[in-house]
């Protein structure tokens, strides 16, 4: 595919990094020369100097035979209006844009992005994407990662193996042989900074980060069997009242009547304007750093602190303090991509990169084939994907021990009228079932074939 890219920041650059490497043509637009030149210097991509949004440029950096143009600059105003001279003057077919203020997004808004409007094809919007993943992790403390897929029916856990997991060292054939009536499926594993899909005579050992397909009615039993039993958090503290903290104070608020929340915020001016609009939340204004802020707030009490400012060292920081003072469980949001190797090790128990969500977001759109959803893995090592299989693809119609399906690549779960299967070998895929499947990134392109309408099917 042809792709232009505007903005060359830590979403864009990662992005450019992703399609670069999957042998895309790509192009970065950004207004600051050195950080097309970071991007030029480092990734296999055309990188042009210049507004985002004016046509000369656009058009330099091949717009005019693109086949999608992904807006992520730090102005919603600029990929609005980059969206629009690409559909107006090019005819680009799709078109993507990052949107953050909510204003933009309103419900009685809504009509803005029509095509005859403001045709913009897909907007993103990476406070509600990193909210909803903080929530997620909230509802299932046991779970260091949780993504959702075939209407919110099948999740994917990713689950610490500790040294009080019962099932360490046991192949996962025995697994299948003692619970024959879960319905989960270890999909990946990642060992010692390796990810890998494991063979049934595989065990999991301490220290392992396993990658669990489940169905939603099964996914609190998969965690007990893992070794994992805490309980939803309900006292919880939010460092940070940015829109991200903002919307996880007002979604826990709405969505969870038994929560007590506390919020601390640095900035007086924004606790006040975010204690106008919360009703049961308590707003303490101070730094999350400040360990009296912090017993204020009862963290030693909580059950989870989740740290939501715009400083990585201070989200990290201070979720370090509270679980010192006693807070059962942390959550932070990390930005840099040189800090999650030492998560552990600092004692978070878990975290969300806002660059990954995005990222994860928008490949749902790139990748070909009919792809429902995807969601990016260990910094691209692999990725989750829910697709449709159509009458052509050359899965459907045969066992599955018969598709001799290439390693690197594991189903977990198909979704077939609103009911899940659990994958056995001689379960077949049938035209229309949605298809969860664990790949490595070096087996992504088979994937979309997999996937992908045939010419004779027309």
């Amino acid at each position: 595919m042809r792709i232009v890219i505007c903005g060359a920041g830590q979403v864009g650059y990662g992005i450019a990094e992703r399609l670069a490497a999957e042998q895309n043509d790509v192009s970065v637009v950004d207004a600051q020369a050195r950080l097309v030149n970071l991007v030029r210097d480092n990734l296999d991509v055309r990188g042009v100097v210049g507004h985002g949004s004016h046509p000369e440029v656009l058009a330099e950096a091949g717009i005019d035979q693109a086949d999608m143009l992904i807006a992520v600059t730090l102005s919603d105003e600029v990929n609005m209006v980059a969206c629009q001279v690409a559909h107006s003057l090019f005819n680009v077919p799709t078109k993507i844009a990052r949107v953050r203020a909510q204003s933009y997004l309103a419900p009685h808004w809504q009509d803005l992005f029509r095509r005859d409007n403001m045709p913009i094809d897909v907007i993103i919007s990476p406070e509600i994407e990193v909210g909803e993943t903080v929530l997620r992790r909230l509802a299932l403390p046991g779970a260091v990662e949780t993504v959702t897929f075939a209407d919110d029916e099948v999740v994917v856990l990713g689950i610490d193996c500790t040294a009080d997991c019962p099932i360490v060292d046991t192949p996962l054939r025995q697994l299948t042989e003692l619970f024959p009536d879960l319905g989960a499926v270890v999909v990946g594993i990642l060992r010692r900074a390796r990810l890998f899909v494991p063979r049934s005579e595989d065990a999991i050992l301490v220290g392992d980060l396993a990658y669990v397909v489940a169905k939603r009615d099964q996914v609190k039993r998969t965690l007990a069997i893992f070794g994992h039993e805490e309980p939803e958090a309900t006292r919880i503290v939010i460092a940070g009242g940015g829109n991200i903290g903002f919307f996880v104070a007002q979604s826990l608020e709405a969505r969870f009547a038994n929560a007590r929340v506390k919020l601390i915020e640095e900035n007086r001016d924004r606790a006040v304007a975010v204690s106008e609009s919360l009703h049961r939340t308590v707003i303490i204004n101070g730094s999350a750093l400040d360990q009296v802020m912090l017993r204020e707030a009862d963290v030693q009490d909580a059950d989870s602190l989740v740290a939501l400012t715009n400083d990585d060292e201070t989200n990290i920081l201070s979720a370090v303090m509270a679980k010192n003072l006693g807070c059962k469980r942390n959550l932070c949001l990390i930005n840099s991509t040189s800090y999650p190797a030492f998560t552990h090790a600092l004692g978070i128990d878990a975290y969300v990169n806002p660059r990954a969500v995005t990222v994860s977001r928008i490949l749902r759109h790139v990748r070909r084939g009919r792809i429902r959803s995807v969601q990016s893995l260990q910094n691209g090592a692999a990725e989750l994907i829910e697709a449709e299989a159509l009458q052509t693809s050359p899965l459907v119609g045969r066992p599955l021990r018969d598709l001799d399906l290439p390693d690197g690549v594991r189903i977990g779960a198909i979704y077939r009228k609103r009911a899940v299967i659990v994958p056995t070998g001689e379960t077949q895929i049938q035209s229309g079932d949605r298809v969860v499947i664990f790949a490595l990134a070096q087996r992504l392109r088979l994937v979309e074939q997999m996937f992908r309408v045939s010419l004779e099917f027309f």
